[in-house]
């Protein structure tokens, strides 16, 4: 159960034929109220696709709807519709119009999501039939919120869900969420497609504050493999058909609850992966120092090599450490320790224990880099890079 765990949500996932492969591909999520609530992050990359274009003009309330309102999301897998020019956009208009007929409402209140092959345009005709059937599909079960998370998939082996209920009863409400991405995963705001939905009360403005803040600290902190989609997109959906307004403070820590473990998952299907790592700096100047610092040794491919070949090579730590700029991360390379599962093998400038005492087998790896410049920390998660990753893409249009 993932976005139909909610009260006011129905969810559906079929297979309407953009994929050769003929598996499921299309996804509808939709928003039965009573409010229609909705907050978006999206990719930084200037490239963007034009479902992007089109759900930020929406919900900034150019799509001839009030600003922070949808009543629902297609999402389509198998062709990103990025760089396809005005005639993508024309398809992206062309899909949230008759999405909206069929829901009866209108095309301002239709998100609309895509992820594939970059500069390939959508079928179409396929595409539109399909939102025909994934209507008549729609519903509030467990299952059709798999379906519709399953249908979201592009090279994930397995479907992302999570479920939070905080309180009971009356008192009672409850987060769900759908994530997919398992390459491309450099968000600078997002990762890749995720839809959350909820049943508490929330305003646009609320929603959107609390959505930035949590993605900037969950899923944005995942750096797999260095490369950024033109596609990136998390979506926030609120019915208020729980009843419940939860307090800034209560709502957030639900949602960073949901995003993060939301985010692991993605780390650990990553793309030809056998190791999640996750990289810790401590006693940096401050958490933006200290992000600045994790996500550059993150962006190393040969400590990603390093760990898939079980070599707890604290030298590739410290040397991509020492690019990090003055001004954005202040640290004296004498004064740095690192620890790798456990084990500091190196201390203030010097080796320290036997690096052959690490293992080097569990899949999560921990690297802790503590810098002893002051007292913030973050951490990013990463990957191994092995032959799989290799494979996987360089196969991935042939």
């Amino acid at each position: 159960m993932s976005v139909t765990a909610a009260r006011g949500f129905r969810a559906a996932g079929i297979r309407a034929g953009l994929k050769a492969s003929g598996k499921p591909d299309l996804a509808l999520v939709v928003n039965d109220g009573p409010l229609d609530t909705a907050a978006g992050v999206f990719t930084t990359n200037r490239a963007v696709a034009a479902p992007v274009v089109w759900s930020r003009r929406l919900l900034a309330g150019h799509g001839r709807g009030e600003p922070g309102r949808a009543r629902a999301v297609v999402l389509n897998s198998g062709s990103a519709n990025a760089c396809t020019g005005e005639q993508g956009l024309r398809d992206t208009e062309a899909t949230a119009a008759c999405a909206a007929g069929l829901l009866r409402t209108e095309p301002g209140q239709v998100l609309v999501c895509s992820t594939g092959v970059i500069g390939e345009r959508i079928d179409m005709p396929v595409l539109l039939e399909g939102i025909d059937v994934a209507a008549l599909a729609l519903a509030d079960t467990p299952q059709a919120g798999t379906d519709a998370a399953i249908a979201i998939m592009t090279t994930d082996t397995v479907s992302k869900e999570d479920v939070l209920t905080v309180g009971t009863g009356e008192k009672g409400w409850t987060i769900g969420g759908m994530i997919k991405g398992v390459g491309m995963l450099a968000p600078g705001l997002a990762t890749m497609l995720a839809v959350i939905t909820t049943d508490a009360v929330l305003t646009p403005r609320e929603a959107q504050d609390a959505l930035a803040s949590v993605t900037a600290r969950t899923v944005n902190r995942i750096n797999s493999d260095g490369c950024m989609s033109t596609n990136d997109t998390v979506l926030l959906l609120a019915s208020g058909a729980s009843g419940v307004t939860p307090s800034r403070a209560e709502f957030d820590e639900a949602l960073t609850d949901v995003m993060g473990r939301l985010g692991r998952r993605l780390v650990a299907d990553a793309e030809g992966a056998t190791h999640d790592i996750a990289i810790t700096v401590s006693g940096a100047v401050s958490e933006a120092a200290a992000e600045a610092a994790a996500r550059t040794v993150s962006s190393s491919n040969l400590l990603k090599c390093a760990v898939a070949g079980a070599d707890p090579n604290w030298g590739r730590v410290l040397s991509q450490l020492g690019t990090v700029p003055e001004d954005v991360c202040p640290f004296n390379p004498d004064e740095v320790d690192v620890t790798i599962n456990g084990v500091t093998i190196f201390r203030h400038g010097a080796p320290d224990q036997d690096r052959d005492s690490v293992d080097m087998s569990p899949r999560e790896t921990r690297i802790d880099i503590a810098l002893s410049a002051g007292q913030a920390e973050a951490t990013v998660w990463t990957n191994d890079l092995t032959h799989g990753y290799v494979t996987i893409n360089a196969d991935y249009t042939t």
